[in-house]
């Protein structure tokens, strides 16, 4: 039975909360106080016998002893140390820490959940200031009905003697921005509250597409068996598909999975999953291409033992087309992503499978798969058309290249990496 540092800890609190003595407790198991005192500070290994005899004195399961509570703590204050870039933490007397201060370990693993919380919150908000073209323009006239106003202010206060008729057109320009700023406003709340209240409110066809994907984790047991007719059926029945552009993404990207689908049945490709996580093996097993590989295993149903699959899809302009997140892995929802990605440097080598192993900011790894194909047709009087995909595994569900994981971020506005060469622009989050 594995055992941390933590195990006489528990012990000793196990014993206290019966009231039992330190030295009948040490008779009860056949050992002498003193080494049972040496063993609930932690100073002492425990034998297996002397372990079963422990927890069955005490009442509780021997596992509860060995492994405890504190797992899913010490976790995270690994993950608190790795993400904090020069750190000088002592990492390997990090459950001593735990069972000396159990308080402050557990004030510190908090603000760890709350950093990250708020900066996938930052991440969201970059992505919709930067990216949504109803914010831009509304964003754009507030700060113009701003400075209008603030220029006609200036100008009153600063000249005192100012015929009547100027001031009077002063004064009225005055109240038409007044006028265009509250409306201006009031309509930026309302597309707030719409976003946060209805359904179908989206910027974009692909966001209102990626919610109903979302809304089935990207599974759609419909079109498995039901091919076209099936996905007629989903798009009458998703409100967020209303819009015509966006049932129109919506019906090319049925199709592709109709497609797929028929190529590379799910039943079949979860029991090869389980056995080789490699997608270029399972497209040789299969006999089919490697982006059908790629995109079935990201639309693979949760189950508890299979691990979860992120996907990226991109063109040659850099703009992701797809996009399927797994923990630890962000992706952004508009726009281009971190240059580094493999998706890209794919798109650099057509046809060249490439393995990646790469580390998020967080400190966490993943590795990665990687491909483009040519998607138009072959002509010499047209430009070729190339498309890339990214598998992302997380590095504890497949095997890890021998190379030393790359450093990425999400996007430059929102990476902690200060030495980058591939940075476009300074980030906004500080040290």
């Amino acid at each position: 039975m594995p055992q941390s540092a933590l195990t006489g800890s528990r012990i000793r609190e196990r014993r206290q909360s019966l009231r039992i003595k330190q030295a009948d407790l040490a008779r009860q198991v056949g050992i002498s106080a003193s080494y049972l005192n040496l063993i609930e500070h932690n100073r002492r290994r425990i034998g297996g016998k002397v372990l079963v005899k422990l927890a069955q004195a005490l009442r509780v399961d021997i596992t509860i002893l060995t492994q405890g509570a504190e797992e899913t703590l010490l976790e995270g204050l690994r993950e608190a140390v790795v993400s904090a870039r020069r750190s000088t933490a002592e990492i390997d007397r990090i459950e001593e820490f735990v069972a000396r201060f159990p308080g402050w370990a557990q004030l510190i693993a908090a603000q760890r959940r709350r950093m990250v919380t708020q900066e996938r919150t930052i991440e969201a908000l970059n992505d919709r200031l930067t990216h949504d073209p109803f914010l831009a323009e509304a964003m754009h006239d507030l700060l113009s009905n701003v400075t209008a106003i603030r220029a006609t202010a200036s100008i009153l206060a600063q000249t005192p003697e100012i015929e009547e008729a100027w001031r009077d057109r002063f004064h009225r320009n005055m109240l038409e921005e007044s006028d265009r700023l509250a409306e201006g406003s009031q309509a930026l709340v309302s597309y707030f509250d719409r976003q946060v209240g209805a359904e179908t409110a989206f910027s974009t066809p692909q966001e209102a597409l990626e919610s109903v994907l979302l809304e089935h984790d990207y599974h759609l047991p419909m079109l498995e068996t039901g091919g076209m007719e099936a996905a007629a059926a989903l798009l009458d029945k998703a409100p967020q598909l209303a819009m015509p552009q966006a049932r129109a993404l919506a019906l090319a990207y049925f199709r592709t999975y109709v497609r797929d689908a028929e190529a590379l049945p799910m039943r079949p490709l979860q029991a090869a999953f389980a056995e080789d996580r490699d997608p270029a093996q399972l497209a040789r097993r299969f006999d089919v291409a490697l982006p059908v590989v790629m995109h079935r295993l990201a639309c693979l149903p949760k189950a508890k033992d299979a691990p979860d699959v992120g996907l990226v899809v991109a063109d040659t302009s850099g703009s992701l087309l797809f996009r399927k997140g797994i923990d630890g892995f962000p992706i952004p929802r508009f726009g281009a992503a971190c240059s580094l990605w493999p998706v890209y440097q794919a798109l650099t080598q057509p046809v060249q499978p490439i393995r990646v192993a790469v580390e998020t900011p967080p400190g966490r790894r993943f590795v990665t798969y990687a491909v483009s194909e040519l998607t138009s047709a072959v002509d010499f009087d047209a430009p070729q058309v190339f498309r890339s995909w990214m598998l992302v595994l997380d590095a504890g569900n497949a095997p890890m290249p021998e190379e030393r994981a790359r450093p990425i971020g999400t996007t430059c506005r929102i990476c902690p990496r200060d030495a980058c060469a591939a940075r476009r622009e300074p980030s906004i989050l500080a040290d």
